[in-house]
């Protein structure tokens, strides 16, 4: 669930409002984001994954967390850390290249084709 805008680093572009799809980011008269109706955010992401100055933190819970310390998530890292995860920063390294999901079907090719070679399937 969306839990903080942080003002200091927010440049006011706009995109966090326009690429959630509840409207739970409004823009004030201002141009800055506001989180208009958090009880409504689905935690997706989208918002912290496209704001391009990591301005945004979503929780993975998705219920209110009273608990939200800004200084305590900046120093432990956490401000944008989904983003640079999922290699959506610009000029940070992703997380791609060190991924080997891709290779599951070699731990199972093997066991699963000799039980088919038997079963004559």
């Amino acid at each position: 669930m969306i839990e903080l805008i942080l003002p200091e680093r927010c440049i006011a572009c706009g995109t966090c409002a326009k690429v959630c799809p509840d409207d739970v980011l409004r823009t004030d008269a201002a141009g800055e984001p506001v989180i208009a109706h958090k009880e409504d955010c689905q935690t997706c992401y989208l918002c912290e994954l496209f704001c391009p100055v990591d301005a945004l933190y979503v929780s993975p819970r998705t219920a209110p967390d009273a608990t939200v310390d800004a200084a305590a998530l900046i120093a432990g890292g956490l401000i944008g850390s989904y983003r640079r995860e999922l290699g959506w920063a610009r000029g940070r390294p992703g997380g791609t290249e060190t991924d080997l999901s891709y290779r599951m079907h070699e731990a199972f090719a093997e066991p699963f084709g000799e039980i088919w070679k038997r079963s004559g399937i």
